[in-house]
């Protein structure tokens, strides 16, 4: 265990000190406990390292801004244990820190298996209205639903336990580090820069998994030359937890096969061979009678079809020439602000006559002025909505109500910029934006079951 500066993470180890390091990464709103079960096995060969993201399982609550945020924190806390290479399992988001890892820092990673993992999480609007419910509601909502997201339902009626055990883990996250967390997977997208992973790669998915299932682990396959396929049936997202004896033989048959050579200090660069295309079924071993609540994870054998998918070809790099044009920063800005489905269907409804206008109002309203360091995007909405009072805007208002609940806005926080508006815009005007104002805060904050 550790004493954990901002920045650097909360760890522990287990197995040989001697032993080649695999480092376990956790799922959101999950702890290191949830892999409990694969460390007796895996300690046997290697000196396993299993981290907390911030705030979770009583990690000192320092909001990580990125996934690379969290990936540099993980290397700092690594170069103070004097780790330098490692082979990386991770779960969902500990999946795109290993992938953040293996694109940055090629020469550390020299084994990589990603868990119900995929180049991009859902939709960016999924993620940052998360982030509202727990903002507005606190983390019980999100602890309640979580079996239904984690697990089969089969599992979850026969294993009440650890049903339990996932919902209190979830309910005492920090909420701050949760909603950090929701936006860094808004913000993930590696998709244009997969083929890049050069570490051998197991991609390794449950059957059932609704959050990132088969078709999010096939895209990281077909575009990481080094890759192989590995589909658990009767596990859901979280297959370590349910599938455990299984995922655990995978993992021992991935990193004791697939370990890359390191660099070569000359050239920089190892050779990778070739993948046969073939099929390997695998049985996985009984689990052992459970010890604690947290390890209850008792699963018949089940035979595991890995498939290996035929490399695709790596895109190039693009290049970037002088001054970026702001239409790009300005679009990524206003998707994040106003959300992927209002922009798209602005963009969808431009013709020949509104085009220029959309195109103006992306590259200078969001590309020169809503990215501009002055001020962070809480203040810019508390602008937005008084001048959109002022106005009468109200179809706007709308919009930017529900982005100010996406910028970090309490519904409190926007009551008090409705009622200062009142004092220097008008009664009457704010009267109508109280009314649209709380018709969007209701529909954004009211957790869905």
């Amino acid at each position: 265990m550790s004493e954990t500066p901002p920045n650097t993470l909360q760890y522990r180890f287990d197995g040989p000190e001697d032993a080649p390091v695999l480092i376990l990464g956790p799922s959101l709103g999950t702890t290191w406990h949830m892999w409990d079960r694969q460390v007796p096995e895996l300690a046997q060969q290697w000196r396993v390292f299993r981290y907390d993201l911030p705030g979770h399982g009583g990690a000192p609550a320092y909001p990580a801004a990125s996934v690379a945020d969290l990936a540099a924190r993980l290397l700092a806390t690594l170069d103070g244990v004097g780790v330098q290479r490692f082979g990386y399992a991770g779960c969902a988001f500990g999946g795109a820190v290993g992938v953040e890892l293996a694109l940055r820092h090629p020469e550390r990673v020299a084994s990589l298996a990603l868990i119900a993992a995929s180049p991009r999480f859902g939709t960016a609007d999924e993620f940052r209205q998360r982030g509202v419910i727990v903002r507005t509601n606190g983390l019980d909502p999100i602890a309640r639903t979580s079996p239904d997201r984690w697990f089969t339902g089969g599992f979850a009626a026969a294993q009440p336990a650890i049903t339990e055990w996932a919902v209190q883990m979830v309910r005492t996250t920090d909420p701050g580090c949760y909603i950090a967390a929701c936006e860094a997977l808004a913000a993930f997208d590696v998709r244009a820069e997969i083929g890049l992973v050069g570490a051998p790669t197991l991609v390794l998915v449950g059957s059932d998994d609704q959050v990132t299932g088969p078709a999010e682990a096939r895209t990281l396959v077909a575009g990481i030359p080094d890759a192989r396929l590995a589909v658990v049936p009767g596990a859901s997202h979280l297959v370590p937890v349910e599938q455990p004896a299984a995922v655990t033989d995978l993992l021992v048959r991935h990193f004791s096969t697939a370990w890359q050579p390191a660099y070569d200090s000359g050239t920089g660069h190892v050779a990778v061979p070739g993948i046969p295309v073939r099929a390997v079924p695998i049985t996985p071993q009984q689990p052992e009678q459970p010890q604690s609540p947290s390890q209850q994870f008792q699963q018949a054998p089940q035979p595991i079809a890995i498939a290996e998918i035929a490399p695709a070809p790596v895109p190039e790099a693009p290049r970037a020439l002088g001054r970026p044009d702001p239409y790009e920063a300005g679009l990524k800005v206003r998707r994040e602000v106003l959300g992927d489905a209002h922009v798209d269907r602005a963009l969808v409804q431009a013709d020949d006559f509104s085009g220029d206008f959309q195109e103006f109002v992306t590259r200078y309203a969001w590309g020169e002025i809503w990215d501009r360091p002055g001020l962070d995007r809480r203040s810019r909405s508390c602008v937005t909505l008084t001048a959109l009072v002022a106005g009468g805007h109200l179809e706007e208002l709308a919009f930017h109500t529900r982005a100010a609940l996406r910028n970090g806005l309490t519904p409190d926080e926007i009551k008090e910029v409705l009622l200062q508006a009142a004092v220097y815009c008008g009664v009457p005007a704010a009267g109508s934006a109280f009314r649209v104002a709380q018709q969007v805060i209701r529909e954004e904050t009211t957790p869905t079951e």
